[in-house]
């Protein structure tokens, strides 16, 4: 059948969440979603695993299915050379000095042409997922449905020579939805921004309960000492996480506690091949230290794992020098443990400085905040209770699909 690959998801129920919003938050879903019952939903975004739009994908495509929308997740594809070059539009839109050069646009638009000519189905609604397929509609209008451009990545310092080239296949969208208000360019109509955050699954493997015995026999497979003190980053291998900059606040930290350890722990995708280069970089500047763990989904590092080494862990970082909202930060919160984040994009609006983590501007100051944490063993604790508490209030899986359901009554409205 002609069409762009689908993605199969795992069948989710509303109501198995009642133990953790409670069954007032749950109703007022269901009553709020009753006149949207059978309206067909396309979700299209550019790889079904590695990264936070995929693992939001993969709890709010069947959670809109069992409130009874027809919702669909399918993803584009590309060679080797397309990918380089939306992870290079993936940098410079965040603020990297790259030169846009003509092989860049005409790679760009032969990839978004040729997934637009394997576009087929008529739905009620289309999301388009980040700058990879942004020009998809391009290639397609006019087309049934309300097209949406979800951008979830910061635009607060971009590079005006990939924004201009990309904006004027975003500006035809109907809608657009930002992390941020400030993320939103100039020139995009304000009556089409729309403005709410990623989530997280709390019943994910990822995010379910696991007790901390069973985490640290998870983390001690991996050689890494539970006895010790640990410091956790999950992330990419990318140069927006600052990998070398932990590197650095780790070795500050090691002066004052000697027997710490640093696990860095993230994921290869197929839309991210400046991952691996990355990893090997970071790998490099280790050197034979035999207290950093670099960890990935190659070394069997899957959600359960990541899962485990953010209970098990005494301190959790998110060091990025740009974050769209960074749900590895979300991640760790939800865990109760406070988090030390670089005061960068999406990252602000989660941590709430000095109550449920801490906001660091350098290397020093995230080896102070450590430092700190680590001599005080009590306060991090009543500060994770917060943190938690504060996910559960703003950042679950069930607020987003709610967000979503207001969004598409609005655009019912207005188209």
């Amino acid at each position: 059948m002609k069409g762009l690959p689908l993605v199969e998801v795992e069948k989710k129920s509303l109501d198995s969440y009642v133990k953790i919003v409670g069954k007032k938050k749950i109703e007022e879903i269901k009553d709020f979603s009753s006149n949207l019952e059978g309206y067909k939903v396309l979700h299209v975004n550019s790889t079904a695993y590695g990264g936070g739009v995929a693992e939001i994908l993969q709890a709010l495509v069947p959670l809109m299915r069992d409130i009874g929308l027809d919702a669909e997740w399918r993803t584009i594809s590309g060679d080797k050379s397309f990918f380089n070059v939306t992870k290079a539009f993936h940098n410079a839109l965040q603020g990297m000095d790259i030169r846009l050069n003509q092989e860049m646009r005409d790679i760009y638009l032969k990839y978004n042409k040729k997934n637009a000519k394997n576009f087929s189905g008529e739905y009620d609604f289309i999301v388009i997922h980040d700058p990879q397929p942004a020009a998809i509609y391009h290639y397609l209008k006019p087309y049934p449905g309300i097209w949406i451009w979800r951008c979830h990545i910061d635009l607060t310092n971009t590079n005006m020579a990939f924004w201009n080239f990309i904006k004027p296949f975003i500006e035809i969208y109907d809608a657009y939805i930002f992390t941020l208000k400030n993320y939103a360019q100039e020139g995009l109509g304000k009556e089409k921004i729309f403005v709410f955050t990623p989530s997280i699954d709390p019943l994910s493997k990822k995010n379910d309960s696991l007790t901390l015995n069973e985490s640290k026999k998870i983390f001690e497979n991996y050689k890494v000492d539970t006895s010790r003190p640990i410091i956790l980053q999950v992330s990419r291998f990318d140069p927006w996480k600052d990998p070398l900059g932990v590197i650095d606040a780790y070795r500050i930290v090691k002066k004052q506690f000697p027997n710490v350890q640093l696990v860095m722990a993230g994921s290869m995708a197929i839309d991210d091949p400046e991952g691996i280069r990355y990893y090997k970089k970071t790998k490099s500047y280790a050197g034979e230290d035999p207290g950093i763990f670099l960890l990935s989904n190659l070394d069997g590092v899957g959600d359960k794992e990541i899962n485990a080494f953010q209970v098990a862990s005494d301190i959790i970082i998110q060091k990025s020098t740009r974050e769209g909202f960074g749900l590895t930060v979300t991640e760790g919160l939800w865990k109760g443990k406070p988090i030390i984040g670089g005061n960068v994009g999406g990252i602000p609006i989660q941590i709430i400085n000095g109550v449920n983590g801490f906001l660091v501007n350098n290397i020093n100051e995230c080896a102070e905040k450590m430092i700190f944490l680590l001599k005080n063993p009590e306060i991090s604790k009543s500060m994770g209770e917060k943190a938690r508490e504060y996910v559960r209030n703003n950042f679950l899986i069930t607020d987003h699909l709610y967000n979503y359901l207001k969004l598409f009554k609005n655009l019912l409205k207005t188209d």
